[in-house]
Protein backbone atom coordinates (compact mmCIF):
# COMPACT_ATOMS: atom_id res chain seq x y z
CA UNK A 1 0.00 0.00 0.00
CA UNK A 2 2.81 2.62 0.86
CA UNK A 3 4.95 1.85 -2.12
CA UNK A 4 2.20 2.32 -4.45
CA UNK A 5 1.18 5.43 -2.49
CA UNK A 6 4.67 6.74 -2.98
CA UNK A 7 5.14 5.24 -6.57
CA UNK A 8 1.71 7.36 -7.67
CA UNK A 9 2.72 10.84 -5.52
CA UNK A 10 6.05 10.70 -6.87
CA UNK A 11 7.38 10.18 -3.29
CA UNK A 12 11.03 9.29 -3.10
CA UNK A 13 11.53 6.26 -1.75
CA UNK A 14 14.09 2.79 -1.79
CA UNK A 15 13.01 -0.57 -1.36
CA UNK A 16 16.31 -1.77 0.52
CA UNK A 17 15.53 -4.71 2.26
CA UNK A 18 16.30 -5.17 6.24
CA UNK A 19 18.38 -8.09 7.61
CA UNK A 20 17.65 -8.66 11.35
CA UNK A 21 20.23 -10.20 13.38
CA UNK A 22 21.30 -13.02 15.94
CA UNK A 23 24.40 -12.34 17.85
CA UNK A 24 24.73 -15.66 19.73
CA UNK A 25 23.36 -19.15 18.86
CA UNK A 26 19.98 -18.74 21.51
CA UNK A 27 19.25 -15.71 19.41
CA UNK A 28 19.55 -18.00 16.40
CA UNK A 29 18.03 -20.91 17.01
CA UNK A 30 15.08 -19.61 19.51
CA UNK A 31 14.57 -15.76 18.44
CA UNK A 32 14.74 -15.69 14.46
CA UNK A 33 12.16 -18.94 14.56
CA UNK A 34 9.79 -16.94 16.78
CA UNK A 35 9.97 -13.98 15.06
CA UNK A 36 9.34 -15.76 11.67
CA UNK A 37 6.54 -17.48 12.97
CA UNK A 38 4.87 -13.84 14.54
CA UNK A 39 5.08 -12.36 11.33
CA UNK A 40 3.48 -15.33 9.16
CA UNK A 41 0.52 -14.57 11.93
CA UNK A 42 0.59 -11.19 10.94
CA UNK A 43 0.71 -11.90 6.59
CA UNK A 44 4.08 -11.37 6.15
CA UNK A 45 5.61 -14.10 3.98
CA UNK A 46 8.55 -13.27 2.46
CA UNK A 47 11.03 -13.26 5.29
CA UNK A 48 13.64 -15.65 4.82
CA UNK A 49 16.23 -17.12 7.49
CA UNK A 50 19.62 -16.98 6.68
CA UNK A 51 23.35 -18.26 7.38
CA UNK A 52 26.03 -16.18 8.64
CA UNK A 53 27.85 -17.04 5.48
CA UNK A 54 24.68 -15.86 3.56
CA UNK A 55 24.95 -12.44 5.97
CA UNK A 56 28.63 -11.85 5.02
CA UNK A 57 28.08 -12.01 1.42
CA UNK A 58 25.17 -9.50 1.56
CA UNK A 59 26.48 -6.94 4.45
CA UNK A 60 30.10 -7.88 4.36
CA UNK A 61 30.40 -5.16 7.05
CA UNK A 62 27.91 -7.21 9.97
CA UNK A 63 29.07 -10.20 12.35
CA UNK A 64 26.30 -11.94 13.71
CA UNK A 65 25.67 -15.70 13.29
CA UNK A 66 22.45 -15.81 10.85
CA UNK A 67 19.82 -13.33 10.41
CA UNK A 68 16.22 -13.11 9.01
CA UNK A 69 16.08 -10.69 5.60
CA UNK A 70 12.87 -8.51 4.90
CA UNK A 71 13.19 -8.12 1.35
CA UNK A 72 9.68 -5.62 1.29
CA UNK A 73 11.33 -3.34 3.82
CA UNK A 74 12.38 -0.05 2.30
CA UNK A 75 12.88 3.84 3.42
CA UNK A 76 11.25 6.80 2.62
CA UNK A 77 10.81 10.56 2.52
CA UNK A 78 8.83 11.09 5.17
CA UNK A 79 8.76 14.89 5.12
CA UNK A 80 7.95 14.63 0.96
CA UNK A 81 5.05 11.73 2.57
CA UNK A 82 3.63 13.72 5.17
CA UNK A 83 3.37 17.14 2.55
CA UNK A 84 1.37 14.77 0.40
CA UNK A 85 -1.02 13.12 2.63
CA UNK A 86 -1.63 16.61 3.65
CA UNK A 87 -2.43 18.26 0.01
CA UNK A 88 -4.59 14.86 -0.53
CA UNK A 89 -6.92 15.76 2.76
CA UNK A 90 -6.88 19.35 1.53
CA UNK A 91 -8.08 18.45 -1.88
CA UNK A 92 -10.81 16.96 -0.14
CA UNK A 93 -12.05 19.72 2.18
CA UNK A 94 -9.71 19.54 5.47
CA UNK A 95 -8.17 21.87 7.04
CA UNK A 96 -5.06 22.11 8.76
CA UNK A 97 -5.20 24.54 11.92
CA UNK A 98 -1.05 25.47 13.47
CA UNK A 99 -1.65 26.47 16.93
CA UNK A 100 -4.74 25.02 18.19
CA UNK A 101 -4.16 23.08 20.83
CA UNK A 102 -7.05 20.79 21.74
CA UNK A 103 -7.78 20.65 25.77
CA UNK A 104 -10.36 17.75 25.50
CA UNK A 105 -14.33 17.66 25.24
CA UNK A 106 -17.45 17.10 26.64
CA UNK A 107 -20.45 15.07 24.67
CA UNK A 108 -24.04 16.31 23.62
CA UNK A 109 -26.50 13.69 23.22
CA UNK A 110 -25.83 13.69 19.11
CA UNK A 111 -22.41 15.63 18.95
CA UNK A 112 -18.78 15.87 20.21
CA UNK A 113 -17.78 19.22 21.55
CA UNK A 114 -13.78 20.02 21.65
CA UNK A 115 -12.27 22.84 23.46
CA UNK A 116 -9.76 24.24 21.29
CA UNK A 117 -8.02 27.02 22.78
CA UNK A 118 -10.89 28.50 24.82
CA UNK A 119 -13.31 27.62 21.90
CA UNK A 120 -15.85 25.09 21.08
CA UNK A 121 -16.29 23.17 18.29
CA UNK A 122 -19.38 20.68 17.96
CA UNK A 123 -18.22 17.85 15.54
CA UNK A 124 -20.54 14.84 14.20
CA UNK A 125 -17.42 12.25 14.57
CA UNK A 126 -14.28 12.41 16.24
CA UNK A 127 -11.12 10.66 15.44
CA UNK A 128 -8.14 11.52 18.14
CA UNK A 129 -4.70 11.15 17.07
CA UNK A 130 -2.88 13.25 19.13
CA UNK A 131 -0.25 10.87 19.67
CA UNK A 132 1.62 11.62 23.36
CA UNK A 133 -1.69 13.46 24.53
CA UNK A 134 -4.34 10.48 22.80
CA UNK A 135 -5.17 9.28 26.44
CA UNK A 136 -5.38 12.63 28.32
CA UNK A 137 -7.71 13.96 25.38
CA UNK A 138 -9.94 11.01 25.39
CA UNK A 139 -10.33 10.48 28.87
CA UNK A 140 -11.52 14.23 29.44
CA UNK A 141 -14.41 13.90 26.73
CA UNK A 142 -15.32 10.09 27.65
CA UNK A 143 -15.37 11.16 31.63
CA UNK A 144 -17.71 13.77 30.65
CA UNK A 145 -20.25 11.10 29.11
CA UNK A 146 -19.99 8.83 32.34
CA UNK A 147 -20.66 12.31 34.65
CA UNK A 148 -23.75 12.49 33.84
CA UNK A 149 -25.23 9.72 35.67
CA UNK A 150 -26.39 10.77 38.84
CA UNK A 151 -25.53 8.00 41.05
CA UNK A 152 -21.53 8.64 42.66
CA UNK A 153 -21.42 5.15 42.87
CA UNK A 154 -22.29 4.87 39.09
CA UNK A 155 -20.08 7.28 38.31
CA UNK A 156 -17.18 5.60 40.21
CA UNK A 157 -17.57 2.39 38.18
CA UNK A 158 -17.49 4.37 34.77
CA UNK A 159 -14.38 6.41 36.01
CA UNK A 160 -12.66 2.63 36.32
CA UNK A 161 -14.11 1.28 33.59
CA UNK A 162 -12.98 3.90 31.75
CA UNK A 163 -9.14 4.15 32.80
CA UNK A 164 -9.48 -0.15 31.65
CA UNK A 165 -11.29 1.07 28.09
CA UNK A 166 -8.55 3.75 27.45
CA UNK A 167 -5.20 2.59 28.37
CA UNK A 168 -2.78 5.19 29.82
CA UNK A 169 -0.12 5.99 27.56
CA UNK A 170 3.72 6.08 28.87
CA UNK A 171 6.75 7.84 27.62
CA UNK A 172 9.54 6.64 26.33
CA UNK A 173 12.32 8.55 24.89
CA UNK A 174 14.40 7.78 22.18
CA UNK A 175 18.15 8.99 21.46
CA UNK A 176 19.90 8.71 18.16
CA UNK A 177 23.25 8.96 17.15
CA UNK A 178 24.51 9.33 13.21
CA UNK A 179 27.81 8.07 11.63
CA UNK A 180 30.98 10.40 11.46
CA UNK A 181 34.13 10.05 9.83
CA UNK A 182 33.57 6.60 8.41
CA UNK A 183 31.62 5.76 4.86
CA UNK A 184 28.06 3.97 5.90
CA UNK A 185 29.13 0.57 6.41
CA UNK A 186 25.53 -0.89 5.22
CA UNK A 187 23.28 -0.99 2.21
CA UNK A 188 20.26 -2.60 3.84
CA UNK A 189 18.60 -1.79 7.33
CA UNK A 190 20.29 -3.66 9.89
CA UNK A 191 18.32 -4.54 13.30
CA UNK A 192 18.99 -6.57 16.41
CA UNK A 193 16.28 -8.74 17.55
CA UNK A 194 13.05 -6.85 19.33
CA UNK A 195 14.38 -5.62 23.29
CA UNK A 196 11.76 -7.57 25.44
CA UNK A 197 12.20 -4.67 27.83
CA UNK A 198 10.40 -2.71 25.34
CA UNK A 199 11.16 -1.14 21.62
CA UNK A 200 13.30 -2.47 18.48
CA UNK A 201 16.84 -2.49 19.68
CA UNK A 202 19.52 -0.06 18.81
CA UNK A 203 19.35 -0.19 15.04
CA UNK A 204 21.18 1.09 12.17
CA UNK A 205 19.07 2.79 9.64
CA UNK A 206 20.44 4.35 6.15
CA UNK A 207 18.83 7.15 4.25
CA UNK A 208 18.14 8.21 0.59
CA UNK A 209 21.48 10.56 0.75
CA UNK A 210 23.16 7.74 1.59
CA UNK A 211 23.67 8.72 5.95
CA UNK A 212 23.71 6.11 8.60
CA UNK A 213 22.28 6.78 11.58
CA UNK A 214 21.54 4.57 14.82
CA UNK A 215 19.06 4.35 17.18
CA UNK A 216 16.62 4.93 19.04
CA UNK A 217 17.57 3.55 22.57
CA UNK A 218 14.29 3.33 25.28
CA UNK A 219 15.16 5.47 27.67
CA UNK A 220 11.59 5.08 30.16
CA UNK A 221 10.42 9.15 31.72
CA UNK A 222 8.92 8.65 34.92
CA UNK A 223 5.52 8.91 34.62
CA UNK A 224 4.05 11.65 36.28
CA UNK A 225 5.84 13.88 33.98
CA UNK A 226 4.34 16.12 31.57
CA UNK A 227 5.94 15.45 27.78
CA UNK A 228 5.93 19.30 27.61
CA UNK A 229 8.50 19.15 30.49
CA UNK A 230 10.66 16.46 29.15
CA UNK A 231 14.12 17.49 28.01
CA UNK A 232 14.43 16.72 24.20
CA UNK A 233 18.69 16.65 24.11
CA UNK A 234 20.30 13.72 22.98
CA UNK A 235 21.79 12.04 26.48
CA UNK A 236 25.23 12.11 25.41
CA UNK A 237 25.77 10.02 28.89
CA UNK A 238 24.39 6.96 26.80
CA UNK A 239 26.97 7.00 23.89
CA UNK A 240 29.06 4.51 25.79
CA UNK A 241 26.14 1.76 25.33
CA UNK A 242 25.43 2.34 22.17
CA UNK A 243 28.69 1.92 21.17
CA UNK A 244 28.33 -1.51 23.06
CA UNK A 245 24.80 -2.45 21.01
CA UNK A 246 26.27 -1.37 17.97
CA UNK A 247 29.14 -3.51 17.80
CA UNK A 248 27.84 -6.53 18.79
CA UNK A 249 26.78 -6.48 15.02
CA UNK A 250 29.46 -3.98 13.71
CA UNK A 251 32.39 -4.24 15.60
CA UNK A 252 34.31 -1.68 12.68
CA UNK A 253 32.79 0.79 14.38
CA UNK A 254 35.40 3.21 15.84
CA UNK A 255 36.02 5.40 18.36
CA UNK A 256 34.55 9.48 18.29
CA UNK A 257 32.55 8.44 15.31
CA UNK A 258 29.16 8.49 16.68
CA UNK A 259 28.11 12.11 17.46
CA UNK A 260 24.64 13.12 19.15
CA UNK A 261 21.75 13.57 16.10
CA UNK A 262 18.35 14.26 17.75
CA UNK A 263 15.87 12.51 20.16
CA UNK A 264 12.03 11.96 20.47
CA UNK A 265 9.48 10.26 22.45
CA UNK A 266 6.87 7.74 21.75
CA UNK A 267 3.49 6.19 23.42
CA UNK A 268 4.04 3.20 25.19
CA UNK A 269 1.23 1.32 26.63
CA UNK A 270 2.87 -0.44 29.59
CA UNK A 271 5.94 0.53 31.69
CA UNK A 272 8.38 -1.59 33.55
CA UNK A 273 7.76 0.26 36.74
CA UNK A 274 4.16 -0.73 36.62
CA UNK A 275 3.42 -4.33 35.63
CA UNK A 276 0.25 -4.38 36.95
CA UNK A 277 -0.90 -1.67 34.72
CA UNK A 278 -0.69 -4.85 31.99
CA UNK A 279 0.98 -4.98 29.16
CA UNK A 280 0.16 -4.05 25.52
CA UNK A 281 2.12 -4.06 22.88
CA UNK A 282 0.32 -3.30 19.79
CA UNK A 283 -2.12 -0.22 18.69
CA UNK A 284 -5.05 0.44 20.19
CA UNK A 285 -7.95 1.61 18.21
CA UNK A 286 -11.16 2.22 20.19
CA UNK A 287 -14.16 2.95 18.98
CA UNK A 288 -17.84 3.07 20.05
CA UNK A 289 -18.12 -1.02 21.24
CA UNK A 290 -14.65 0.09 23.37
CA UNK A 291 -16.00 3.39 25.44
CA UNK A 292 -19.65 3.98 24.26
CA UNK A 293 -19.68 7.17 22.87
CA UNK A 294 -21.08 7.22 18.56
CA UNK A 295 -18.87 8.70 16.22
CA UNK A 296 -15.74 9.07 18.53
CA UNK A 297 -12.37 6.91 17.68
CA UNK A 298 -9.54 6.90 19.69
CA UNK A 299 -6.07 5.89 18.62
CA UNK A 300 -3.09 5.27 21.36
CA UNK A 301 -0.14 3.42 21.63
CA UNK A 302 0.83 4.26 17.66
CA UNK A 303 4.48 4.03 17.48
CA UNK A 304 7.14 2.72 15.32
CA UNK A 305 5.56 1.34 12.89
CA UNK A 306 3.07 3.82 12.77
CA UNK A 307 4.23 5.92 9.66
CA UNK A 308 4.90 2.82 8.14
CA UNK A 309 1.23 1.45 8.79
CA UNK A 310 -0.56 5.30 8.48
CA UNK A 311 -2.44 4.55 5.35
CA UNK A 312 -3.69 0.83 6.75
CA UNK A 313 -4.22 2.64 9.89
CA UNK A 314 -6.25 5.18 7.97
CA UNK A 315 -8.62 2.80 5.62
CA UNK A 316 -9.31 0.64 9.39
CA UNK A 317 -10.58 3.57 11.16
CA UNK A 318 -12.87 4.93 8.36
CA UNK A 319 -14.64 1.53 7.65
CA UNK A 320 -15.59 2.31 11.38
CA UNK A 321 -17.13 5.12 10.26
CA UNK A 322 -19.36 3.51 7.59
Amino acid sequence: MMYDYCQERNIPYKRCGKLIVAHDIEQLNVGLPKLMELAKRNGVNDLKQLSKEDVSVMEPNVVCEGAVISPSTGIVDSHALMTSLLAEAEEFGATLVHFSKVEGGHVLDDSIVLDVDGSEIQCNNVVICAGLASDKVASDIISSSNNTVSDSVDIMHNQRQQSRLIPKQYYAKGNYFKLENQPSPFTRLIYPLPDPKGGLGIHATIDLVGSTKFGPDVQWINAANDSEQIDMKVDETRTDSFYDAIRKYWPGLEDGNLVPDYAGLRPKLFHPKFPKAGVIKDFVIAGEDHHGISGLVVLTGIESPGLTSSLAIGDYVADMFR
